[in-house]
């Protein structure tokens, strides 16, 4: 079993980097699933609106829900993460000759860490020998290392690291530019 995860410093900062993954494995003919997340800036001081694009050129979800300007809840709608699993598990649960090579997922977030979101599509991916590269915050630190039971690795977040991670999980080797 493969399983990698990244985590950022900066706001958006894990995001953009598995966001810059994808494409680049897209462009080389890896046969990515799964989801990144791309940010919005919202009107004033407001916080971003959080879509996700499902790998490789599937829709763009919001999973944001606009909650009003002082709200300070969950802003994730989780029908709509729902429904980005779906796609994704569809995916999953093809012949394994149609299985894609990697499956990126945008964040173990919350949901994941309380058994819902990913979480189970993670583990499907896993048991049917396909890499995983999971984007992660600090808040589900803990949670990923209990699921994922020690044999996580941690990646630095930097593109060469991911991309080098990639390679050897699939036994390739690719020129990017």
């Amino acid at each position: 079993m493969k399983i990698a995860y990244t985590m950022a410093p900066g706001r958006g900062d894990t995001d953009l980097l598995l966001y810059r993954l994808a494409q680049e494995l897209i462009a080389r003919g890896i046969n990515t699933c799964g989801t990144v997340q791309i940010n919005s800036e919202g009107p004033g001081s407001g916080p971003c609106d959080m879509d996700i694009q499902v790998l490789p050129d599937g829709a763009i979800l919001r999973i944001s829900q606009s909650l009003g300007k002082e709200s300070r809840g969950c802003r994730l709608d989780p029908a709509m993460l729902e429904q980005a699993v779906v796609l994704c598990q569809a995916r999953i649960a093809r012949e394994p000759d149609l299985l894609p090579d990697i499956l990126i997922v945008n964040k173990f977030g919350k949901h994941e860490a309380e058994g819902r979101g990913f979480r189970s599509l993670i583990a499907e991916a896993l048991a049917r020998d396909i890499p995983v590269l999971v984007g992660l915050n600090a808040l589900s630190q803990a949670a990923f290392e209990q699921f994922c039971a020690g044999i996580a690795v941690e990646l630095p977040p930097n593109i060469g690291a991911l991309r080098s991670w990639v390679e050897n999980a699939l036994s390739i080797e690719y020129e990017y530019s």
